[in-house]
């Protein structure tokens, strides 16, 4: 018996991520898997990732870093995904795997993987060839899955898109709309397929062609629970009844931590192959983002609560980005820096002043200019 996984993407980060929690599931007697991958878009296959994946054969996790101050430094062969497809040139096979066989589905197909084409609204969704966008791909799947019985499915998005859960069901809802689709099918559609919202955390720095990954120890697959029940145990996966403060821990210190030392780069025009834990092997610097964070990023978390939790949240952060390991690029980082210095400054200042108006945060104000 197997509890078939549908996975919509082939990126390092799944394989370093999910595929490898599901394999180390798997390895333990649980019934869970085996994965299918894929791949939604068409060009783009680096150094023959589909082929090696449609190969089901293990591929390599290298862990490298800090945990809890010791080296980490182990390779797992990750034996999760026993198939392959492309929807380009294998709809039909991607249409009965989703429709008949897929027990739960997952994806990450970056943020960008959620928009819509304006071609979607005009295409065949019973015919031999898949539509433009994502989402309108996944329509087209569930309609074949609902004209095959209508099983119940379980779909895990894992984009990082805040409620991206709730986002991608209500895009799908509002396309079953514009296209016509039927009430049964709607209804159907509402009630029979579950989109939790999820959070994801770990950095996966390389891969290892033509597959495989380098990734931190530190990972999390922070999941809201609801109607499904228990999906697989695994120490990084973990059923919430909200998921708020998973996201405030992870965007108002990993990530507003690496946007105070991005500002400063990007103000200084510091050298181009510059990383993060280079930086930070200058004390100065390094004295500058603790008292950020112990002087004024603590203490918003305590307004809500939560400083036990930051300050544990906060040692985990300065152990990963001082993994001997990790070249992690601030030129990486500050793509879109304007919007990401609103997203993790100015949203953390306006949530603490929630609970005080008058909530000082002095060097993080001067970084909203």
């Amino acid at each position: 018996m197997t509890r078939r996984i549908i996975q919509f993407g082939t990126s390092r980060f799944l394989q370093a991520h999910a595929d490898l929690f599901i394999h180390e599931a798997r390895a333990s007697g649980q019934d869970i898997g085996p994965i299918t991958v894929v791949k939604t878009t068409s060009g783009g296959d680096r150094a023959g990732r589909i082929a090696a994946l449609k190969s089901g054969r293990p591929y390599p996790v290298r862990i490298r870093g800090l945990d809890a101050g010791e080296v980490v430094d182990a390779t797992v062969e990750v034996a999760s995904i026993d198939h392959a497809l492309e929807a380009e040139h294998e709809w039909p096979d991607v249409v009965r795997c989703f429709a008949e066989e897929a027990e739960i589905a997952l994806s990450n197909v970056a943020e960008g993987g959620f928009r819509l084409d304006e071609r979607d609204v005009g295409h065949d969704y019973a015919g031999a060839t898949p539509p433009k966008s994502f989402p309108a791909k996944l329509l087209a799947l569930l309609l074949a899955r609902h004209r095959a019985g209508g099983k119940p499915l379980l779909f895990l998005p894992t984009e990082l898109v805040s409620g991206n859960g709730r986002v991608l069901s209500g895009i799908l809802a509002k396309l079953a709309l514009d296209t016509g689709q039927s009430e049964a099918f709607r209804t159907w559609l509402m009630r029979a397929v579950t989109f939790p919202d999820t959070l994801v955390d770990r950095i996966v720095s390389a891969e290892i062609p033509p597959i495989g990954a380098v990734a931190e120890p530190y990972a999390l697959w922070a999941i809201k629970a609801g109607r499904f029940g228990e999906i697989f145990r695994h120490p990084c996966v973990k059923l919430v009844d909200d998921l708020e403060p998973y996201e405030r821990l992870k965007l108002h210190i990993l990530n507003l931590g690496h946007t105070v030392i991005t500002d400063r780069w990007l103000r200084q025009k510091g050298p181009a192959d510059e990383t993060v834990r280079h930086t930070l092997s200058d004390p100065a610097i390094a004295g500058q983002l603790n008292a950020i964070y112990t002087e004024e990023v603590l203490p918003g978390f305590a307004l809500h609560g939560m400083g036990g939790e930051a300050e544990r949240y906060v040692a985990t952060t300065l152990e990963r980005f001082n993994n001997p390991f990790l070249e992690h690029r601030l030129a990486d980082i500050a793509q879109n820096h304007a919007v990401k210095i609103q997203n993790r400054i100015a949203a953390f200042i306006a949530w603490a002043r929630q609970r005080d108006p008058n909530f000082a945060a002095p060097r993080l104000s001067t970084l909203l200019g």
